[in-house]
């Protein structure tokens, strides 16, 4: 056995090697992408009333800068609205009063959390819940509603009655030459 292991010693450190580089990549990913909270974040909530595309690990952002991200989401069972947890970083100072919206970076981009600074001198403090939302638009719903707009019947001619029949505006009847 101890053969085996002294002809077989440098492939062992190069393995030993290869493990300890694919922890240290998890680890360094982990932190880039906000998949950990940082330590002393602080902790809030947000109540929507839609968070299509939300998910834990999604960011959140003051003025397209990245200041923290969803840590989870649940139903709240009163309001039926959406509770969106949120670890912002400790260096950011938001206002109490701030507003939150639910955006994305484009027609197909992921959406994002969106904080709106409000005016208050008293900053956000962990465990505060920011009511003042915006859900998510439903790209889908809205298209539909303007293909299945319903067009003006061909027998009704009330919109161009006007305009047809040679009214002027106010009821008139126009100058004749």
């Amino acid at each position: 056995m101890k053969a085996l292991f002294r002809e077989n010693i440098g492939e062992a450190i190069v393995g030993l090697l290869v493990v300890i580089l694919a922890v240290w990549f998890v680890l360094f990913a982990w932190e880039r992408t906000g998949g950990g909270e940082r330590s002393g974040s602080i902790k809030i909530s947000a109540i929507f009333p839609n968070a299509t595309g939300v998910t834990a690990g999604t960011d959140v952002r003051v003025a397209g800068l990245k200041v923290g991200s969803v840590t989870g989401l649940s139903l709240d069972p009163q309001s039926y609205q959406v509770k969106v947890d949120i670890a912002l970083n400790p260096d950011v100072k938001l206002p109490s009063d701030s507003s939150a919206a639910i955006a994305s970076d484009g027609l197909l981009g992921s959406n994002f959390v969106s904080f709106t600074p409000g005016g208050s001198t008293t900053p956000i403090k962990s465990g505060d819940t920011i009511t003042d939302t915006q859900g998510s638009m439903d790209l889908m719903a809205l298209i539909g509603q303007f293909i299945n707009k319903p067009s003006t019947p061909a027998g009704d001619t009330s919109a161009a009655s006007g305009a047809a029949s040679g009214s002027a505006p106010g009821g008139a009847a126009p100058a004749k030459p």
